[in-house]
């Protein structure tokens, strides 16, 4: 079995030009998660593989990582078969937000009769949630208000930080198997990003060659960030990943 991250958006939010941050895992080449849906992921989702996500996790409720949502419902409840089947991970205490930021527009349709999570399968979460068999840990992260962000990993295989400032207290969690780690990176941080010397303080050298960065200012930044010996994502770029490790969750 292999598995794989597609990398559809890396840019910031005003970094249109490299589409919004958002990630698939991939499973033998079948798309299994989506994370985050930005204004411009779900036209990306779909030039990869011509139909709509069946799964997503939303790391925070930042427009440029939800703000596809609206469309993505059109898609869904327009079509029968795909309406109510969507899975959405997110840890429970981002549902008021996502709540007010995607679903709270008086009247979902202008004809009404129409709830806006009816066209999903909302599943909210706090230490994780199962999905396709395997446990996919959610970490809290550090982006503008404490508690409104959260990363999410598969043991043994990956860590996407999500918008954040370093956590190497999570990442010592959950990317000491080897796991491949795709962290929010600029060239230069602030109070709700993280910058490049930001990674050289905060994480040893031996996570630091497990990254892959995304979520920069530009396609400069992105060169930058490269000629100081980091691997950068590209948008519709694919990472190998290491096979999921096989866990249960811990009791909480």
């Amino acid at each position: 079995m292999s598995w794989q991250l597609n990398f559809l958006g890396t840019g910031a939010a005003h970094a249109v030009e490299l589409g919004s941050s958002a990630v698939v895992l991939e499973r033998d080449g079948r798309p299994s998660l989506l994370v985050d849906c930005g204004p411009d992921t779900l036209d990306r989702y779909l030039a990869a593989y011509g139909e709509v996500p069946s799964a997503l996790y939303v790391t925070h409720t930042h427009m440029d990582h939800v703000a596809g949502m609206e469309r993505l419902f059109f898609r869904l409840w327009f079509d029968e078969a795909l309406r109510g089947r969507t899975k959405v991970y997110l840890h429970a205490a981002l549902l008021p937000w996502l709540q007010g930021r995607v679903a709270d527009y008086p009247g979902a349709l202008a004809e009404g009769g129409v709830n806006y999570w009816e066209a999903f399968r909302l599943v909210p979460c706090t230490r994780g949630f199962w999905h396709e068999g395997l446990w996919f840990d959610v970490f809290p992260t550090r982006h503008h208000v404490q508690g409104t962000s959260f990363g999410v990993a598969l043991r043994g295989s990956f860590v996407f930080t999500g918008d954040t400032r370093p956590v190497p207290e999570a990442l010592a969690i959950h990317a000491a198997q080897g796991e491949r780690v795709a962290h929010d990176c600029g060239v230069v941080g602030n109070p709700s990003h993280t910058g490049v010397d930001d990674l050289e303080r905060e994480y040893p050298a031996e996570v630091r060659e497990r990254m892959t960065l995304y979520h920069y200012g530009s396609v400069a930044e992105g060169e930058t960030l490269a000629s100081r010996g980091y691997r950068v994502a590209r948008p519709g770029e694919r990472v190998r990943l290491p096979d999921p490790h096989p866990v249960r969750p811990t009791a909480g």
